[in-house]
């Protein structure tokens, strides 16, 4: 059983999106989708528009559509996209 590192980027859909309750949420979908070890930083976007981008391992056999789209179901969110996905060494 192999882990991968995955990192998502979260873009809100507004500039006053609740990004604390952002984070909350995509911590609590990423834990029930056997997600370990979350990270999360802002990237400042444009206009005071910030991105999320969430750094989690995971098992690489597990699928990892559903969790994307519940990510993208999150309210205020513009979009969730995979922007690095990686096989884990050691």
């Amino acid at each position: 059983m192999g882990m991968v590192l995955i990192k998502v980027k979260i873009m809100p859909d507004s500039p006053d999106a609740d990004l604390d309750a952002l984070e909350k949420k995509a911590e609590e979908i990423v834990v029930a989708g056997e997600g370990g070890n979350i990270k999360m930083e802002r990237e400042p976007v444009a206009f005071g528009l910030n991105a999320i981008i969430v750094f989690f391992s995971r098992d690489e056999n597990l699928e990892s559509d559903g969790l994307l789209d519940e990510l993208r179901g999150m309210g205020n969110v513009s979009s969730a996209e995979v922007i690095d996905y990686r096989r884990a060494l050691g």
